[in-house]
């Protein structure tokens, strides 16, 4: 009689507690759908799950899906990741009413969790939201150092830290050693970016590795974050050590940081002030109008770099990729760049680069191929508006694929295929007026700092085929190179890219 007296308390417990967890499951859906209505839009829209929106479509490499989806939903295409609505944008036309006609109502960024804990609360200028806060720091950033003026005045830096990877070069083809180009990229665009924000370069600091450090923000700073989407898992970045391990990474950093200052405020003034000289002067004088705190000077040191390092080594290492894949564009860039200058004594300048027209065709090739962000930096809408037809509801994110309007049939003949001859007699750009080629953005929050990565990336790539002959180690061909991307902020090689030099006569 005991016994089935536990029994039947059990059972009546084990009911009771499914019929709980059934009752929050329904309210749940139900406030789903009621949320869900209230987006209502003749926007074509793949079927969603409840709670989770199309969060389960985005697959390992969003960009391809995403790219996939459009072609059966359409180039303007509305999704819901988690309650959040995403408008997707895969067409040269739908970006242009978003960056051009309508670029004031799209000027906004949403919140995100990584950039709150890794840029000081989003007070940088690529994660700020749009007002006159953001307006004073992209001023600074563009007026201190990322103004034509600015970027010229660093053609110094450029050349020697290009001749110094040169003489890098030239010593594994003395030891007979293969080039690892990943790794060589990724130095010579942090050293330019230490050299011309803090003074100077650095490496292993007082037992820290600056580029470690900065390689893991650069990671989480692009890692998938549910709690943006579903607030109500925000939880699950505590549970999995995700936040935790962002936390490490954004002390990590903020004591280099604290760092650099103090090493800045304590050396004596010289004449050719560095970005965070500038800053820390605005600070003392409250020039812009508002003070900035040393949190704003922090974060908008971060944003050089996470703008300035990844996304240009990745054009680098595309761009060397498709050289060993197509020989013949290589042959006709070497060709162009050693016509261009005879004597191998010397480096090749900018001021050579300027009668390079394949150079630069196979650099644009390259990022319609391999747009180093394939997902640009989300928008927000900051009203409802109706854009081309549809109506678009405030608060709703956007999300431009690079990737895929860079494969668009619609636009490019042979999309697939690497053809710099297709920019020999072509207008078309990528700084932000031709929309069928848009890795940096355009408008308002368009990347300021396109010059300076595309000015390294021209004299780098000239200079290796201006001095070298390159043939891949292991005696494979193009055809055999793995081309996997990684995941995260940046599309790179998911296996970093070796290449065997011999010193060109």
């Amino acid at each position: 009689m005991m016994a089935s007296f536990l029994t039947s308390s059990i059972v009546q417990e084990n009911t009771s507690w499914l019929l709980l967890i059934l009752s929050i499951f329904f309210i749940v859906i139900f406030r789903w759908y009621s949320n869900s209505a209230t987006t209502k839009t003749s926007l074509p829209s793949p079927p969603k799950f409840p709670v989770i929106g199309n969060l389960h479509q985005l697959g390992l490499y969003p960009h391809r899906t995403l790219h996939s989806l459009a072609q059966k939903y359409g180039s303007l295409m509305l999704l819901h990741f988690g309650k959040k609505p995403v408008l997707v944008l895969s067409s040269a036309e739908a970006v242009r009413e978003v960056m051009k006609t309508h670029d004031l109502v799209f000027a906004n960024r949403p919140k995100m969790k990584m950039s709150e804990i890794l840029l000081y609360g989003s007070k940088d200028v690529a994660a700020a939201p749009y007002g006159e806060y953001w307006r004073q720091l992209r001023s600074i950033s563009v007026l201190h150092l990322l103004s034509n003026k600015k970027v010229q005045s660093f053609r110094g830096v450029r050349e020697e830290e290009t001749a110094m990877m040169m003489e890098k070069i030239k010593h594994s083809c003395s030891a007979n050693k293969s080039v690892n180009l990943s790794e060589l990229f990724s130095s010579i665009t942090n050293d330019v970016i230490c050299r011309v924000a803090l003074g100077r370069k650095y490496g292993e600091e007082n037992g820290r590795n600056f580029m470690e450090i900065l390689e893991k923000f650069l990671e989480l700073l692009g890692t998938f974050v549910v709690g943006d989407y579903i607030p109500w898992l925000d939880w699950l970045g505590d549970v999995n050590g995700l936040y935790g391990r962002a936390h490490a990474v954004a002390k990590e950093l903020d004591q280099f940081l604290e760092e650099v200052i103090e090493e800045h405020m304590t050396r004596p003034r010289e004449a050719d002030e560095d970005f965070v000289d500038v800053l820390l002067s605005i600070q003392r004088t409250s020039s812009i109008g508002f003070p900035i705190d040393r949190s704003v000077i922090k974060a908008l040191i971060l944003d050089m770099f996470s703008a300035g390092t990844h996304t240009t080594s990745t054009i680098l290492e595309w761009t060397m990729t498709e050289m060993f894949r197509h020989p013949n564009a290589m042959k006709k860039l070497q060709d162009e760049v050693r016509n261009g200058k005879k004597d191998r004594a010397y480096e090749i300048t900018e001021d050579d680069i300027d009668h390079m027209p394949y150079l630069n065709a196979v650099l644009k090739e390259t990022l319609r191929l391999h747009p180093p962000i394939p997902l640009l930096v989300p928008r927000e809408s900051m009203q409802d508006i109706k854009l081309l037809g549809h109506h678009i509801g405030a608060k709703t994110r956007v999300i431009v694929n690079a990737w895929a309007i860079g494969r668009d049939p619609t636009y490019w003949d042979n999309p697939q295929e690497f053809e710099p001859e297709r920019f020999l007699n072509s207008s078309i750009d990528y700084k932000g007026h031709d929309f069928q080629l848009i890795p940096f953005g355009a408008g308002r929050r368009g990347c300021p700092g396109t010059q300076l990565a595309m000015v390294l990336n021209e004299l780098v790539i000239a200079n290796i085929f201006f001095h070298f002959d390159w043939s891949l180690p292991y005696g494979l061909k193009g055809k055999d190179l793995d081309m996997s991307e990684t995941l995260g902020l940046t599309a790179r090689r998911k296996i970093s890219l070796l290449g065997v030099a011999s010193p060109c006569n």
